[in-house]
């Protein structure tokens, strides 16, 4: 692909207080193979050195953007404001305290292309049985494959990139704290086909700092993902047919009563009653469903 005027795909890079990693993070994207790029690193009022180095940077190198937010916006409002200010067909989220491959940009903007009737991809699955990557999926085979076959909208932005477009169409991030990236997904493969790509693209860091640590300690977090499922497959435009959305209904509420049950016995009667009142079923139904083991 010949470099454009217009970058093809703009790398967004929100931080808020990532000195320790930003500068590896801004290598990997300028170490891509593919070089048709913007990188915008938005600066959410770091109280650290994170500023510095990104303008530091962007002194050096007339593709890296250095953005200050005027004040604190949060997780997925700044990951919206970045995206407003994308020039890119494409949007590629790599935080702050994550990487990217060499390769990873030009595997990913080559997958789009590939499909153009794709709104985004999703990478770092694991292997297909049937297939190489990539291969797309229509919206009602996306839902599917991840209710009845593997899990596709859990990936965290680092692994997806996105047609500027079609986030456009779904407005964005709705800001829904956890469950952001997964509720996108879903909003996303209602209305477009998605491109399924390999791994190797991206490397993500985990460490104590981020917030999704308290998936360990708040066991209320896993349970919201549960019925972020079941409000997204009563949406009216669910992609899947009347019988497969009550067959994924089936194992959503099943899911939800073996939790339930399971954070009872392992670990908190208190917080085993605050979801029961959030799944809206007696304890009558949560044990039935959990007997019926989803059928």
């Amino acid at each position: 692909m010949e470099n454009n005027e217009k970058p093809l795909v703009s790398v967004l890079m929100t931080t808020y207080n990532r000195e320790k990693y930003l500068a590896q993070a801004i290598e990997s994207v300028l170490a891509s193979t593919y070089q048709n790029f913007e990188l915008l690193v938005v600066d959410d009022q770091s109280k650290d050195k994170s500023l510095e180095i990104a303008r530091d940077y962007a002194s050096r190198d007339t593709r890296v953007i250095s953005v200050l937010n005027e004040k604190n916006l949060g997780d997925y409002p700044n990951r919206n404001k970045a995206a407003s200010l994308a020039k890119g067909k494409y949007l590629k989220y790599v935080d702050a305290d994550d990487m990217i491959y060499p390769t990873g940009l030009q595997t990913l903007v080559e997958g789009m292309e590939r499909f153009p009737e794709a709104g985004f991809g999703l990478s770092s699955l694991p292997q297909d049985k049937l297939k190489m990557y990539p291969f797309v999926l229509s919206p009602a085979e996306a839902y599917k494959r991840h209710y009845f076959q593997q899990q596709l909208f859990h990936k965290a932005p680092l692994s997806a990139i996105i047609l500027k477009k079609a986030f456009e169409e779904v407005g964005g991030f709705s800001g829904r704290r956890y469950l952001g990236d997964f509720e996108m997904w879903h909003l996303l493969a209602a209305r477009f086909p998605v491109v399924l790509m390999q791994q190797g693209v991206v490397w993500y860091r985990e460490h104590e700092e981020q917030e999704m640590q308290h998936n360990r300690t708040d066991f209320t977090v896993p349970f919201k993902y549960i019925k972020c499922s079941e409000e997204m497959l009563l949406k009216e435009d669910c992609p899947l047919s009347s019988v497969d959305r009550d067959r994924a209904l089936k194992q959503v509420k099943w899911n939800q009563a073996r939790y339930i049950l399971g954070v009872g016995k392992n670990h908190s009667v208190s917080t085993m009653r605050v979801l029961k009142k959030e799944s809206g079923m007696g304890y009558t139904e949560i044990l039935k469903r959990v007997i019926s083991k989803g059928k």
